[in-house]
């Protein structure tokens, strides 16, 4: 990390304060700031913070490659803000060159995480003009020919995170190749469908020929793969896109063939096919060229499971942020919250995965697909395959959950973050990510010893889903990723995360495997995640670490001490010393001044 960088700006301060203070606060408001290697100050300004819960404090905001850092001057109101440039949605101009009302002009804010934030400056001189067009710049880097932080920064870690994942490595965990099902990689070159990751896992009886017919009768190429296999059963979880089925009800003998494979390969007697659509959509679909599997997929059944496209959801996060964001209405929140459907959603997501981790379970293989197969169907897929194997809720096995069902099969993470792009109203953003890790916090709260991460993990992922400071959610496929060479030339988060593990572990888990965890999917049983929706509300009690968990960590420490302490006295007691060199001989009873060492081996403490 880079050194702290003061900042000296010889604006005037507030009249109240004295000659020798004010100096002072010029010369010390922002020397805290501490730069990332390869970040750059761009400007700094005095403002007035228009914050929601103190009115208005002035201050001094400094805009860098990277980040908006505000602090206040006032001595009397700690304010601060640090919030990365990727985090900005949207930058707008407040108010006119003539605008009456203290504070009216000067800059407003949206962000992507939940928060506003809005800026008032003097009116005199055009004194916004270069704050509004250095932050727009480097905010929306890629809509002015500018690079994503990520490829400029030069931060360094011992481990390098891009080799968390690595296909082969994890098929062979699953116990593949075997004799139903092969690796292929036909698409090493993107060939086949250019959202695929290169390695595949396919029915042994299928050949490449097969592949390409099948591609050529799903939605963007993207055929039925093995996703995760069961150990014991051999059921699976494969995924793909819908079917082209069209209006006049397309056939493709091929991709009905390529379906039964799936379904001989454990001879399952019906292969279950969830479609995580509303059924009206999936229909609506084939209006476009699109569909579902009909009648013509014998010894197979078609499940809808009613989850909104990206639309929706977009709609129902930014109801929720209405609600949060700045302040929560107490008096009718139940209604609001019910309002929002965002609970409902997340119920709706859930209940999907619990009933493909279900039928898996039992033995019977399934196929789950949405429209393209890179949203709702990433959603059910990881959170059924995190229910199912326990490797997936340590903190690696997490990462490459996320890496493999997200990352590689191609979620359209620029699309529907929209990375440094200004184009805010675009139709494609939508918080379908949030959603998955959402769900996955609510598992953690249901099964608390379940899981070797905390919630700071999901916090920290979230944060830099839209940071821009690391590689790992950049671009919409492989493809993309590779042309730019990411790999190469950016650092992975999960080199932050495994450089410091301690911080991310939960000590509470308790490792199980075999376990399926099946959590309650009804609405009394959600809560909202207040630590993340509303965490930027300071009258909102935070929930800090919980006395309980703060107290076993200290009993951790505590035993781990004593547990050195034992080793170092059973050490000494093993190694002679000079006044024991002449030792009774094997009739000799032992001294009871000198205890058996052995009476320390079994010593266990209760934690």
């Amino acid at each position: 990390m880079a050194s702290p960088v003061s900042v000296y700006n010889s604006n005037a301060l507030d009249t109240r304060i004295s000659s020798t203070s004010r100096e002072s606060l010029k010369m010390e408001l922002l020397s805290d700031v501490s730069l990332l290697p390869g970040e750059e100050r761009i400007i700094d300004k005095d403002v007035m913070y228009m914050c929601p819960y103190n009115a208005a404090v002035k201050g001094k905001v400094l805009i860098t490659n990277f980040r908006l850092y505000f602090k206040s001057s006032d001595a009397d109101v700690a304010v601060m803000l640090d919030v990365p440039l990727g985090a900005i949605s949207r930058v707008e101009k407040m108010g006119g060159a003539s605008s009456r009302g203290e504070n009216s002009y000067g800059l407003d804010i949206t962000c992507k995480d939940m928060r506003n934030l809005r800026f008032a400056l003097k009116q005199e001189g055009h004194s916004r003009r270069d704050l509004f067009d250095l932050l727009f710049r480097h905010a929306f880097p890629l809509s002015h020919g500018l690079p994503l932080f990520a490829y400029v920064t030069q931060e360094k870690y011992e481990e390098n995170g891009w080799s968390v994942y690595k296909p082969i490595e994890e098929f062979r965990r699953q116990g593949l190749p075997n004799n139903k099902w092969r690796i292929t990689f036909i698409n090493k070159n993107y060939e086949l469908c250019d959202t695929y990751p290169t390695v595949l896992a396919v029915p042994f009886k299928s050949k490449e020929e097969d592949l390409r017919r099948v591609a050529a009768f799903r939605s963007r190429a993207r055929i039925p793969v093995l996703s995760w296999i069961h150990r014991e059963n051999q059921a699976v979880i494969v995924r793909c896109s819908q079917p082209l089925v069209g209006m006049s009800g397309k056939r493709n003998k091929d991709d009905e063939r390529y379906l039964d494979l799936i379904r001989e390969a454990n001879d399952t007697t019906k292969l279950t096919i969830y479609d995580a659509r509303p059924n009206v959509n999936a229909v609506a679909n084939k209006a476009t060229g699109g569909g579902y599997e009909g009648d013509e997929y014998q010894n197979a059944e078609l499940i809808f499971l009613d989850i909104q496209n990206i639309h929706v959801m977009r709609e129902s996060l930014k109801k929720l942020k209405d609600i949060v964001y700045p302040n929560v209405e107490e008096s009718h929140w139940l209604s609001s919250l019910e309002s929002t459907h965002w609970l409902e959603h997340i119920k709706l997501v859930l209940s999907g995965a619990i009933q493909v981790a279900d039928k898996v379970s039992s033995g019977n293989s399934v196929v789950v697909h949405c429209s393209d197969g890179w949203d709702r169907t990433a959603q059910l897929t990881s959170l059924s395959m995190l229910m199912l194997d326990s490797h997936y809720r340590t903190l690696r096995g997490f990462q490459v959950l996320i890496e493999k069902e997200w990352i590689s099969f191609g979620h359209k993470f620029a699309s529907r973050i929209g990375h440094g792009d200004k184009n805010h109203a675009d139709q494609d953003r939508s918080p379908i990510f949030v959603q998955f890790i959402d769900c996955v916090w609510q598992m953690t709260k249901q099964f608390p010893t379940a899981f070797e991460f905390n919630e700071r993990l999901l916090l920290t992922i979230l944060d830099h889903l839209y940071s821009c400071r690391f590689g790992t959610f950049l671009y919409n496929c492989e493809s993309a990723r590779d042309q730019h060479e990411l790999r190469l030339k950016t650092v992975s988060l999960w080199s932050l995360v495994n450089s410091k593990m301690e911080n991310y572990l939960n000590p509470f888990y308790t490792p199980e495997s075999g376990r399926v965890l099946y959590p309650v999917a009804s609405m009394r049983h959600l809560e909202l995640w207040v630590t993340y929706y509303i965490r930027w509300n300071p009258r909102m009690r935070q929930q800090q670490q919980s006395p309980v968990e703060q107290r076993y960590k200290e009993l951790l420490a505590l035993r781990d001490e004593y547990l050195k302490k034992l080793e170092e006295l059973q050490l000494s007691d093993s190694s002679p010393s000079p006044r024991h060199a002449n030792s009774p001989g094997p009739n000799t009873s032992p001294s009871p001044s000198s205890p058996p060492s052995q009476q320390y081996t079994h010593l266990h403490t209760p934690l």
